[in-house]
């Protein structure tokens, strides 16, 4: 009698608990994905209620679709897919699922879903700044920049690929010049990550910045984001910049200041040698 008695408690509390819902859950919205040097992320709005959560499904154009566990269920807006898009070169798809939470029923068929873009690491992922090193020859002739190629979210046997790992010889580096106190821009581009410049002025100072190149992408995601700039040193005497007639003016022009600093003491030492005679003049008053 005991037993029965706790069997029947035991299955009104699991009848409480799994509360049943009616209705629809809202489906994601703006669901995109984001992606720099193939660290690639699945997002879309908007943060669920209390009542249910997000399940992302993806899968290449023709495969199954795979989930994984840390996007099953979840109260989060964004999915790391980093890991998990193994073949770069293959185009994928992503669903997200309302779904209830864990304990509480729907009365969906299936779950309401928004699916995403399709998305092709090889082609789509952003390429993020380059840094690079400026070296010039001991003559002044010659400029070489020293790239370092950017890592990317992939590892392979432990190791952390780069940009050159991935995309060899389809990628090329785009560097943008110019004089130091010039607006003019000039471009260079390079199969290698070692970029010598031999076209400039001897002892000029000049800026560059460099950005990733691959030819071989849609026009879009050809360039990757622009480095920062860095700028030579300029070797050449201050003087050698400016005009005869620049400087034959700063020289006169200094010469005239220092013509009327000179008057101007003369004039006012004048004044005072005489007020101090006047003083010395006055006769003294009886009293």
């Amino acid at each position: 009698m005991v037993t029965m008695r706790l069997r029947t408690t035991l299955l009104a509390v699991c009848f409480l608990c799994a509360r049943s819902v009616s209705g629809s859950y809202p489906q994601a919205q703006n669901v995109t994905w984001k992606s720099t040097n193939f660290k690639t992320l699945l997002t879309w709005e908007p943060k669920p209620s209390a009542e249910y959560s997000y399940t992302v499904e993806f899968s290449t154009i023709s495969g199954n679709k795979q989930r994984t566990s840390h996007c099953i269920r979840s109260s989060a807006t964004v999915c790391d897919l980093t890991s998990y898009l193994t073949d770069l070169k293959a185009c994928y798809t992503a669903d997200v699922l309302s779904e209830p939470l864990p304990g509480i029923t729907s009365d969906d068929i299936e779950a309401p879903h928004s699916s995403s873009p399709r998305f092709c690491p090889y082609k789509d992922t952003d390429i993020g700044k380059p840094d690079f090193k400026l070296e010039v020859s001991e003559d002044k002739k010659n400029t070489t920049l020293y790239v370092t190629d950017p890592l990317t979210a992939l590892f392979n046997d432990g190791h952390q690929l780069t940009i050159r790992d991935i995309f060899s010889s389809q990628l090329e580096y785009k560097v943008t010049y110019r004089k130091n106190r010039s607006t003019g821009k000039k471009v260079y581009n390079s199969k290698t990550s070692t970029i010598e410049l031999t076209n400039l002025d001897r002892g000029e100072s000049y800026c560059f910045n460099v950005q990733a190149y691959i030819p071989s992408r849609n026009p879009d995601k050809q360039l990757g984001e622009l480095s920062l700039t860095k700028c030579s040193e300029n070797d050449k005497p201050f003087f050698e910049g400016f005009s005869v007639g620049s400087i034959a003016a700063a020289i006169f022009f200094i010469l005239l200041m220092i013509g009327l600093i000179i008057a101007v003491t003369v004039v006012c030492c004048r004044r005072v040698k005489k007020a101090q005679r006047r003083g010395k003049q006055v006769p003294l008053q009886d009293a």
